[in-house]
């Protein structure tokens, strides 16, 4: 039995909240479930309700589609909410600019199905944590080739210009991936307000901690808000096989 739990959170600095968040643990369309994160920018207005609106149109795009295959569906719907984005920003002024970084899952069985652009992440905690999703940033660029390391990358001043966003142009190109997942195994969706405030070993010891799905989800927001909480701070934590036992 799949279970999960979410909190999306102002942060400390912030005046308004950008994010937005969805999750459905049962089927939506051809989906079995759907868990999502958009972390809006622009205007006062327009990055929230950029985020919003890509959401609500990712989820009735899958909930409409005919396809079967995930990839597709996933596809389909993050173009369609592009499209709609870049139509609305050119028919009013308070929304020229707009967009939304987004990350997608769905868990089908042990295999997990995942879809970004931008800087928001998706992680598979066990063992160990790993950040599936790549950053559309110029700073992951700047490392992937090579130019500066990781250490550096992590405080470096144009860490929040990404590269990749719904809405930036008329055509957007979103990663995907696809994994088969392990007993114990936790996903953990979120935008950029939790790992700039938080290290990946201590997000790692928090989530493999004591404590109930929401003890954790909590105590990583409130982690990001007291290191200084200075952006937004979104959390989807999934156990897709929760009543699996775990075996060395």
């Amino acid at each position: 039995m799949l279970r999960s739990y979410a909190i999306t959170d102002i942060g400390q600095k912030r005046q308004v909240n950008q994010d937005f968040i969805y999750l459905s643990e049962t089927p939506i369309g051809n989906l079995p479930n759907v868990f999502i994160v958009a972390d809006g920018m622009g205007g006062h207005n327009a990055g929230d309700y950029a985020s919003r609106y890509a959401v609500e149109t990712v989820v009735e795009e899958i909930s409409i589609s005919f396809e079967k295959n995930p990839v597709r569906i996933l596809d389909r719907a993050i173009e369609k909410a592009n499209a709609r984005i870049r139509e609305l920003a050119s028919h009013e002024a308070a929304y020229n600019g707009m967009g939304t970084t987004i990350v997608v899952a769905t868990c089908m069985g042990r295999y997990l199905e995942v879809a970004n652009v931008g800087d928001s992440r998706l992680y598979v905690v066990g063992d160990r944590i790993e950040q599936i999703t790549q950053d559309h940033s110029l700073v992951e660029e700047m490392v992937r080739m090579g130019g500066i390391d990781r250490a550096t990358a992590r405080n470096h001043p144009d860490k929040n210009i990404i590269t990749r966003a719904i809405g930036a142009r008329d055509y957007v190109e979103a990663d995907f991936f696809d994994l088969e997942l392990r007993a114990g195994d936790m996903v953990l969706l979120c935008s950029d307000g939790l790992t700039n405030m938080v290290e990946d070993e201590t997000i790692h010891q928090i989530l493999t901690g004591d404590g109930s799905l929401k003890d954790k989800v909590e105590e990583l927001v409130r982690t990001a808000n007291h290191n200084g909480g200075k952006d937004n701070i979104s959390v989807i934590v999934i156990e897709p096989l929760a009543d699996e036992v775990k075996h060395d």
